[in-house]
This record gives structure tokens, sequence and C-alpha cells, in this order.
């Protein structure tokens, strides 16, 4: 990788963007070794990871009113939220939701830049906080990992990789059985883990290629997640900009860099950092060229490059030279979470720029219209459909009748008692047999007949309107067609006979 002790980052070719840490000249993977990390920001991002991690695991067993707190199942189409029920008839809520989400990614990148990645992503939770964590449990840190990999394979090296592998498989199945309970819900999945393979094949298959997917992504492909698969990291380029928010290396007190052994005053190297701190040249930058941040970085990057697409913000290079700092005397936070134009300008990052207040109005308008749709949505949902392949039925006292099937959506925990009535035109509504209670989240189908007298037909197709009741009061109108006869038609035809 490129480094330069006396050239300004502001006027360097940037070349260094010609290339990726993980891949070597000869394009083979270079395996990245990190240091183990250690620092305030990273025993913060470990509190804050096993919070998340807690509940992750714990979130399928949590139920609320009777449902799960979190459920996607695509096979069947129910989709719960925090305990709140989404049928497919709700999809437009859905849709407004991702748009949402899209926004607030926009709106969160343009202040904070990747700070996502790096601190509640996923996947840097589970590679950092637990299977690394193994690693460096089973081999020792980054030099003794590498040590381990470059020794030829004896009865210790067989060891420590044979339990760390079997570590990996046995997190890697916990892990895909947490995903598959929130898609197929946590008794369903109890009932594939406990029942004999066969039973439950296709879920049994399920898991065992889930777990091979995470063992392989946290074992081999690792970082190469966030720099090939991952889209975030291809929209950061483009949703950040000079004001954004992230971890930056303050190249204007940092330059020109330079190792210990280099800094000279008066003829006298400066062979003790702590206690001769004062005596480092002011010529030289607060940058002594340790390249702890490159070591500690799970990306392999040297942050003092500037802003770069691996960069996954999780100030592990800002721990490791605040560390620096501290022993040599100087101030820390060279390297910290602010905007390029504030290191430039020597003053505070902006949060509300131009920019970042337009995202800020549309995700406020989408939110706001989200949550209005989201309580005013109806507790049931009638969908009134005319009987296929049926036509009208003329009956005696010139009337005539359609059939309908009418499904009724519960979208509350209780049951609901409700009526259906005909709004317009004024005819009358039967159904073919009792109208019971509806179960809470579930849904029931009737048939219903409705006759409608011949002064009421406008043509053909005439527009009906139901309502829907409940206690007395009109909560959803649903409107259909009514087939009949072309009366205008008959009558011409009539007078013709006549």
């Amino acid at each position: 990788m490129k480094k330069s002790n006396d050239i300004n980052p502001l006027t360097e070719e940037e070349s260094y963007r010609d290339f990726v840490s993980t891949i070597t000249e000869d394009g083979k993977r270079n395996w990245i070794y990190p240091k183990k990390p250690s620092g305030k920001y990273y025993n913060y991002r470990t509190i804050l990871s096993w919070f998340l991690l807690g509940f992750l695991f714990l979130g399928p067993f949590i139920k609320i009113n009777g449902n799960p707190l979190i459920l996607m199942n695509v096979l069947e189409r129910k989709f719960v939220l925090f305990g709140l029920v989404f049928w497919p008839q709700d999809f437009y809520l859905f849709f407004l939701a991702m748009l949402v989400i899209i926004v607030f990614v926009v709106l969160f990148t343009a202040i904070w830049g990747r700070l996502f990645c790096g601190w509640a992503c996923p996947q840097t939770i589970f590679m950092e906080m637990l299977f690394r964590k193994v690693e460096y449990w089973i081999e020792g840190d980054f030099t003794q990992q590498r040590k381990l990999d470059q020794q030829p394979l004896n009865r210790m090296k067989f060891i420590k990789k044979a339990a760390k592998h079997s570590i990996f498989v046995a997190l890697s199945f916990l892990i895909a059985n947490t995903f598959l309970a929130y898609v197929i819900g946590i008794e369903e999945l109890y009932a594939i883990v406990t029942a004999p393979p066969s039973e439950h094949l296709t879920g049994f298959i399920s898991i065992v290629i889930f777990t091979g997917v995470f063992y392989g992504v946290f074992a081999r492909f690792r970082e190469q997640v966030c720099l090939v698969a991952c889209p975030y990291g291809r929209f950061q380029s483009v949703l950040v900009d000079n004001d954004s928010m992230a971890v930056t290396y303050d190249f204007a007190r940092g330059e020109g860099r330079a190792k210990v052994k280099e800094r000279v005053k008066e003829g006298d190297l400066v062979t003790n950092i702590p206690k001769k701190a004062d005596s480092i040249v002011a010529s030289y930058g607060d940058c002594i060229d340790c390249e702890l941040c490159v070591k500690v970085c799970p990306t392999g990057i040297d942050i003092r490059n500037g802003i770069q697409l691996e960069c996954i913000n999780c100030t592990a290079c800002m721990d490791a030279c605040d560390d620096v700092m501290r022993r040599i005397g100087k101030p820390e936070k060279l390297i910290t979470h602010t905007s390029y134009n504030a290191v430039v300008e020597r003053t505070k990052a902006r949060f509300f720029t131009p920019r970042v207040i337009a995202y800020l109005g549309v995700f406020t308008m989408l939110v706001t219209l989200f949550t209005y749709l989201l309580l005013t949505r109806p507790e049931v949902n009638t969908v009134i459909l005319r009987e296929p392949g049926m036509l009208y039925n003329e009956l005696p006292g010139d009337r005539f009748s359609n059939f309908y099937n009418a499904r009724f959506f519960n979208k509350t925990f209780n049951e609901m008692d409700v009526e259906l009535q005909l709004v317009s035109p004024d005819g009358e509504i039967q159904f073919l047999g009792e109208m019971e209670l509806i179960p809470g989240q579930q849904q029931i189908e009737k048939r219903v007949m409705v006759f409608l007298p011949a002064d009421q037909l406008t043509g053909t197709q005439t527009p009906v309107v139901f309502g829907v009741y409940q206690n007395g009061e009109l909560i959803q109108t649903v409107r259909s067609q009514f087939v009949g006869p072309d009366l205008l038609r008959r009558e011409r035809l009539r007078q013709e006979n006549e």
C-alpha cells in the first residue's frame, strides 16, 4: 500500500484507490490478520453488540398477544412486526415502509457515513464479536495466527484448527436456526429440530444450507462480504460528501508523518517517548507512522489515505491511534469521527447541510404518511367479489340476484362481530348460512346473495356499495358490480313484438 511521509493528502495522486488491500498484485487472496482491538470505542461496540445479539437470539421467543415479535413468513404470506400482523392486503403499507427505510438509509449515510456497518450490521457483529473472538481465544493475536497458518501441519495446529472450526460450525448452526425462526416461527422450527429429518426433509435441508452459507461467510469469505457482496458499500460513494461524518484521519495535524527514530532534535534520537514527548520537533506531524491503525483494521486499509469504500467505520483505528497519542503525550483524536471539511476548515462538523435538510423533509413526510395510514387502517379488511362464472338470476316480481364471495380478515387480536349491509342501491342482502364471529388474526369466507329490483339497475353493470358495521358503526365500505340484463334492449324488443 502506498505510503508517504511528506506529501500533502490534498494534492497526492490517489493511486491507492486502484488497489484492494485484500487482493495481492498477482490477483490472489491477501488474508487479513487484524490485530486484536481494544479501547473505549471497542468497549462501546461490545456492549451494543451483546445487546443486539441478545435481541436477535431471544426475539423468536418473545410473544405479544400470542403473536411473535417479528415474523417474515413469505410462504404463508404472513408478516408480523412488533406484534402487528400485516396481510397481503396491507402491501401498500409494506411498500411505504420500504420507502421509509430507504430514505432513512440515505439520510443516515449523508450525516454519519457508513457508521451502521461497523456498529450494527449483523455481518460485522457476528464476525467481530463472535467468530473473531473465538479465533483470538484459540489461536492468539494476529502475529500468532499468521505464524500458525504458515507452519506445517502438526498435532497442535490440527487441534487448534479443529476446535476453532467446530465452534464455527456450531455458531453457524445456531445463527441459521435463529434466522429460520424469524421466517417460519419458533414452534415450526422446534418441530423440525426435534423430529427425525425424514419427517421435515425440506426444513432439514434448509437448515443445512443456511448453516453451510453462514460457515462459509464467517470462516472464509469474511470481509469480502463488505467489499464485494454488500451493495451499501457501493451506495456510499454517491451518498456521502465532504460534510458527511466518517472515521477520518486529521492529515492537517498528522502530516508529515515520521517514525520515532527519524525524529531528531539537536542530534539526539527520541528514544523514550513518554518522557521526552516535548522533544519531538515541531516540523513533524503528530503521526509517528506506527501503522497500528492499519494493523487493527478488519478490512486491511490505511485510513490515512482518506475515506475509502472498504472502511466500515468500526473505529478500531481510532482506539489504536488514541492509545499511541496518549503514550507520546499528544492530544487524542488524530483519527476521529468527523467530516473532511471539518478537518480542512478546522471547525466542527456540520450536520444540517441543505442536502441533509432536504432528505430530512422527505423522510418526515413519509414517516407521517406511514404513521397515519397505519393508525387508520381498518381493523377488518373485507374483500367482496362476484361468484366467478355465474350471471344474474331473474326472480318473480321483476327482481334480479347475484352471488358474491365475501372474505373478512380480522386484523385485531380479539374476536369480532361484524355486520354486512347493502349501502346502495336500494336492495336486499342475504347470507347463505349464519354469519359467525371472526377469530382474532384470522379470516372467514361467506357466500352472499344480493337482490335488486329492476328499477335500481343502471345497465348491465350496476355499481353496488357494501358497508361493514361493528356495533352499529360503519368501519369500512367495499365496492363491487351487480350484473343484470340490458333492460333498454329488452324493452325495445318487447315493443317490437307488440
